[in-house]
């Protein structure tokens, strides 16, 4: 079942006008955005792309959600016009989306009015609509920040969590499965309605390196591109195996070594390289799978990381790649399938969107999605947000260290939020 928000007399999707026009560079993307639950973003480094308005929008559900997408949005672009005179990687049609980690309810495609961009030192407007619009005016907001902010994560929450690790544990030490991935949430709550831009502010000045993104009150900071496609070439990266950083350089660098060492962490790391480079496979050829994973730091965590890359082999979009490499072991585990029917089991936790695709699509099928990681889904009245983290557990996890881990991994929208 799929809803669209704009359709023609014969169930297609009404015919859309796109232009993309050069502009001056107008700033800080993120402080173009308006005060809005349509805007949409997609900044990395200060490029990227944001968005606001409704031109056009589609909700597909269920196991054939991808499908149903790509198809959507093939026959956007099929029935649309467009001028592209930028011709950079978010310039002419696009559209934001995000992705249930599972087969329920909530994900979504949104073709913006607006789009403002920004990529390699060149900025530019999209105007989309029924017919050509005017550029609009570009003015700066500021945002406010959170009032009141409160969690709940009390002793009792966290020792039901821990106690979920050690069933997840003897799972995998039963035999039949190698890791599974847990998640747990806290609830924030606001004595004002949120104003996500301002968490969203935060998150970029803080992790510049990340892809800091919102569509549809789903907001955060993923260190992890699932998948992008950018002219026949395809690059993910897998990050997999996390330490706690200290602050203290000296002391980080021995912790990063001793990381890069840990049989745990890279076994870890393995199931998850292995799983994307299994499932890129059949679309890509000259595929390069590095032997071993670097260590990406970020302020306040260290992962183990590998980029995956490759060149594609047929006419897949970026929604098929997408498809296909979605749920990985690095957000479901090892044999995955069998990892997402335990996590069902016994996580006892709605992810929604959490862990799930998010990113955005060009005219071309070609576009960037990230893993729907160090985020929150705000409530639809603001005043409360549900953040999300999650720990991939293998035979000799330990809960207090994989509790500590998850701690770690909810601090950027923590401190976002207060």
């Amino acid at each position: 079942m799929a809803r669209v928000s704009t359709l023609a007399t014969d169930g297609r999707p009404e015919p859309l006008v796109a232009r993309s026009r050069e502009i001056a560079d107008p700033g800080d993307l993120l402080g173009l955005l308006p005060p809005s639950p349509d805007a949409l973003a997609w900044v990395h480094g200060g490029d990227g792309v944001v968005g606001w308005g409704r031109a056009a929008s589609f909700s597909p559900d269920g196991r054939g959600r991808f499908d149903a997408a790509d198809d959507w949005w093939a026959d956007v672009v099929e029935s649309s016009v467009v001028r592209d005179e930028v011709e950079l990687p978010g310039s002419g049609l696009v559209a934001f989306g995000s992705f249930t980690f599972a087969d329920r309810p909530g994900s979504s495609l949104t073709v913006p009015e607006i789009v403002v961009g920004r990529r390699d030192g060149r900025c530019w407007v999209t105007t989309i609509g029924r017919s050509l619009g005017p550029v609009p005016d570009l003015t700066a907001t500021t945002p406010s920040s959170p009032v009141g902010t409160s969690f709940a994560d009390d002793p009792r929450r966290r020792a039901a969590w821990t106690a979920t690790v050690q069933k997840a544990v003897q799972r995998i030490q039963a035999g039949g499965l190698d890791k599974v991935v847990l998640a747990r949430s806290v609830e924030a709550t606001f004595d004002e309605p949120l104003d996500v831009r301002s968490p969203l502010a935060r998150l970029a000045r803080t992790y510049p390196s990340c892809w800091t993104f919102h569509v549809d009150g789903f907001f955060g900071s993923t260190p992890e591109m699932l998948v992008r496609l950018q002219g026949g070439l395809v690059t993910s990266r897998v990050l997999a195996g996390t330490i706690r950083r200290t602050g203290d350089d000296a002391r980080d660098l021995g912790l990063a070594a001793s990381l890069a060492r840990s049989s745990k962490d890279l076994e870890e790391h393995e199931y998850a390289v292995r799983s994307v480079a299994d499932a890129l496979a059949p679309h890509c050829t000259g595929m390069n799978v590095p032997e071993a994973p670097f260590v990406l730091h970020l302020p306040n965590v260290m992962h183990l990381a590998t980029d995956v890359t490759g060149v594609l082999r047929d006419d897949a979009g970026v929604l098929a790649l997408v498809a296909s490499l979605h749920p990985s072991a690095a957000v479901g585990g090892t044999p995955t399938a069998d990892a997402v029917r335990v996590i069902a089991e016994i996580e006892g936790l709605d992810r929604g969107r959490y862990a799930g695709p998010v990113g955005w699509i060009g005219a071309s099928g070609d576009g960037e999605w990230g893993i729907g990681l160090r985020s929150a889904q705000v409530a639809p009245d603001g005043r409360s947000a549900r953040l999300f983290a999650g720990c991939g557990i293998v035979a000799d996890s330990a809960p207090a260290d994989e509790l500590a881990e998850a701690d770690a991994k909810l601090i950027p929208v923590r401190d976002a939020l207060t």
